[in-house]
This record gives C-alpha cells, structure tokens and sequence, in this order.
C-alpha cells in the first residue's frame, strides 16, 4: 500500500485526468457544432442542445450523485462516472442524426456529473483542510490544459479528420483512468444512510427544463405566447420546489446548509461568477467569429493566453488560498475578472486583436484564482459526512448560472441582430458587417456591464463571507 503522501499524488493525478478530459470535451465540442450541423443534416437551434442537454443534466444530477457518493461510496461513483461518460463518448462518437447526438451527449451528462460532484468530495476526503486549496488549485490546472487540448486537437480533428474524434479521444484517457481510479483509489470516509430526493428532482428538472426551453425558443423564433408561457411554468415552479424541499425529510437542496453564512455566500458568489463569466465568453466568441470574420479555431487561439496563465497560476493561488484564507484570493479572482471585463468592453470594429489577449490573460488568472480558494471554502465548512451532497450542491450553483448564462447570452444577441444570425455567427457560419456588426457590438457593451455589474455583487458576498476554518476535522 503507498504511503499517504503517495496516495494523495495518485489520487489528485486520477482526478486531474478527469477535469481535463471534461475541458477538452467542452471547447472541442463548440468547436465542432458548424460542422456536426452539416454533417448531421440538422438545424442550429436544435443542435444548441447538443451543449444545453450535458449542461442541464450535470446541474439537475449534481446533488443526487453527490448523495449517492456519500450512501455508496464517493469514490465507487467516481469511477462509475468515468466509464459512463466514456461509454457515452463512444456512442456520441457513432452518432447518425441530431437528435441521437442529444441523446447520448445527456448519458454523457450522466457520467459528468458522477464526476463532478464526487470529485470535489475525494479531494475533501484525502487533503487535510489547509492543503485542499492547492489540490483544487491542481484540478483548475486541469480544466485549463484540457481546454487548450480541446482547441488544438479538436480543430485539428474537426480540420483534418472528423468530428467524430473529438469524443473518440476520450475513449483512451476515460479507460485507463477509470481502471486506475479502480485499482488505487480507496474509500476514506464512512458510509451515511439517506434516500434519493425523486420528488425534488422532477419538479427541478421540470423547472429547468421549462426555463431553459423557453428561453432558447424565444432567442431562436422571436417571443411568443406559448413561449412566454414555458418561461413562466419554470419560474413558477421554483419556489414550488423550495417549498417541498422544506417539508422533505431527505431534500435534494438541504436548506439547512445554507444557514453557515461562508456556505451561502460561497454557493451564490460560483452562481453569479458563472452567470456572468460564460455569457461574456460566448459573446467574445460571436464578436470574433461575426464582426471580425474570424474562423471558430483562429478566435479560439486567441483565448489560449488566459488559459495557459490560468493553468500556471492555478495551484499557486489555491496554496494561497490555504494560507491567507479563500476571501482574499477569490475576491481578488473577481476583482481580476472585472478588469478582464473592462478590457473587452473597449473591443470595436478594428480593436487590435492584443487586446483580446490581455483580456483573456485577466479573465484566465481571475478564474484560476476564484475556483480553487472558492471550492476550498466550500468544503472546510461542510459538515464530513455531507462532502458529497455540498460538492454536488456547489456545482449545481455553477451550472445553474452557466446554463443560464449560455441562453442568456443567445437572447441578448439576438435583440441586436436577426435571431439567425446570431445563431450563425455563434457557430462560425455566419458572418456581419455595416450596421448589424455595429449593433451587435453595442449589444455587447450592454451585456458586459451587466456582468460587471454581477460581478460586483459577487465580489461583495465574497468579501462578506467571513474567514473558514482550515484547521477544523474533517480529513479522515
């Protein structure tokens, strides 16, 4: 058996495989949909659910797996996570129409957020809490090199090959990872007796689902009626949900975890940072892919500084973050953010293409500063035997604002500019020039100082959300 110092480099290696597979799988993904349309004889907002569905699945699972991580075995669902989500590459990979991709890109939802939440959970079980920040620091690192992966060898596939291999690659790496998570991974914490919140579960979906269903439709085919509608379903069922969540004695949400102030804070900072980060990503996609002409992989090389940075700074800021507390270091992630923010917002017509970069290089340090000492927050102040619930909750926050984010950022193009054109230019088919290039631009604008005004009331909670305990138990 290794030693415990050993264990803790498998086990960060293991789990670090599975964050960059998920990054290379998400940008190469983007990359691919232009080409996934033509190939699969399918239509643009259809296909926009190729990217909606794996989001909307790991936000509506992400507890429940957390759950059944803390009932079954965290790492038992961590490696069962791997072999669905590979299972599910393969098939996206051998798929034959649109719709058939969407199917199998929710198996692969599945799988995802087995990983996700349970992974959170494993690095809370294994690091102590004053060494956690420099594990997630590590596994940022990850996403970061998966993302810059997914660029490169996405569109190399997508230019050279198929698209078929951007999911094939994971076959590989999902294998052996998942034969390694078996052999060297060992459960650390104990097993708790719950159930499985299916009641919470279908009326979150159904909100979700209506919510975000509505929103795509209003952005692809203009406000309507029926649309309106599938919109106020969602909303509405909502505080339903809260409200049976407060009278289910095993809840998908346990409100009574959002009573620790550093939880609460914690959990709406990652929403907001979300909610406001994605959209202004897709819309500096759409600006270079529209206005600027650029091809999907040119504008994506653009974006590699910050991810390359945020991948170098990463574990150095969530060592930080052990030492100094997560305040200081997320707060200043966001602070970071804003600037990024405010680069961009100066983007017109013929900006030079360096001041994209220097707004990537802020945004990818500001994100590498913000996840880890985040996530670390997070779990110095869950009560053990919760890891996986909390882990799963706080990627459910995240996603939740990511989700919402994607559509959001569709529907404010849209206002701008002819709602397929908008679709066009966001999957680099399209492209815009005189007005409708100068209006979409002013549409920018507006969504970036709404982000940065998000990104202000994050900062704040993250100020405000006190200082953890990082000596506390919790490591077994």
């Amino acid at each position: 058996m290794p030693s415990e110092k050993r264990y803790r480099d498998i086990a960060i290696a293991i789990i670090m495989l599975g964050v960059t597979m998920s990054g290379i799988d998400t940008s190469a993904v983007v990359l691919a949909l232009p080409v996934m349309i033509q190939e699969l004889h399918s239509d643009i907002i259809s296909m926009i659910w190729v990217i909606m569905g794996y989001l909307l699945v790991i936000t509506i699972l992400g507890t429940q797996v957390g759950r059944l991580g803390d009932m079954f075995g965290r790492v038992r669902m961590y490696n069962l996570g791997f072999a669905v989500f590979t299972f599910g590459s393969l098939l996206c990979g051998f798929s034959t129409s649109g719709p058939q991709l969407v199917a199998f890109r929710v198996l692969q939802g599945l799988g995802g957020a087995l990983l996700t939440a349970n992974s959170g959970a494993i690095i809370a079980d294994t690091f102590k809490p004053n060494e956690r920040g420099r594990a997630y620091g590590i596994t940022g690192a990850g996403y970061s090199i998966g993302a810059i992966l997914g660029i490169l060898v996405g569109g190399a596939f997508v230019t050279f090959l198929t698209w078929r291999y951007i999911f094939f690659i994971n076959l590989p790496i999902g294998i052996a990872t998942t034969v390694a998570g078996v052999l060297a991974l060992r459960e650390k914490s104990p097993r708790i007796k719950a159930r499985l919140d299916f009641g919470g579960i279908i009326i979150f979906a159904t909100a979700l689902f209506f919510l975000l269903y509505g929103m795509t439709n209003i952005t692809g085919s203009g406000l309507s009626t029926e649309y309106g509608i599938e919109v106020v379903v969602g909303l509405l069922l909502l505080p339903v949900f809260l409200l049976f969540e407060r009278r289910n004695p095993s809840p998908l949400l346990d409100l009574s975890l959002l009573r620790q102030r550093i939880l609460t804070t914690s959990f709406i900072a990652a929403f907001l940072q979300s909610l406001a980060s994605f959209a202004v990503l897709f819309l500096l996609i759409m600006y270079l892919q529209g206005p600027r002409s650029m091809t999907p992989w040119s504008a994506a090389l653009l974006l590699i500084p910050g991810y390359v940075l945020g991948g170098v700074i990463a574990p150095f800021s969530g060592r930080l973050s052990d030492k100094l507390g997560a305040r200081v270091i997320a707060s200043l992630g966001i602070g970071l953010q804003i600037c990024g923010f405010a680069v961009y917002s100066i983007l017109g017509l013929s900006t030079p293409a360096y001041f994209v970069i220097v707004g990537a290089i802020l945004n990818g340090a500001g994100n590498a500063s913000f996840f880890p000492a985040n996530n670390s927050a997070v779990m110095a102040s869950a009560p053990p035997k919760s890891f996986g619930v909390v882990s799963g909750l706080l990627r459910t926050f995240a996603n939740i604002g990511m989700v919402c984010s994607f559509a959001l950022a569709l529907l404010i193009a849209s206002l701008s500019i002819p709602r397929q054109t908008a679709f066009e230019i966001f999957l680099g088919v399209g492209k815009i020039q005189g007005q409708l290039a100068s209006a979409f631009i002013e549409g920018m604008h507006i969504a970036l100082a709404t982000s940065i005004s998000i990104l202000l009331v994050a900062l704040l909670l993250s100020i405000l959300r006190g200082k953890e305990a990082r000596a506390q138990a919790g490591h077994t």
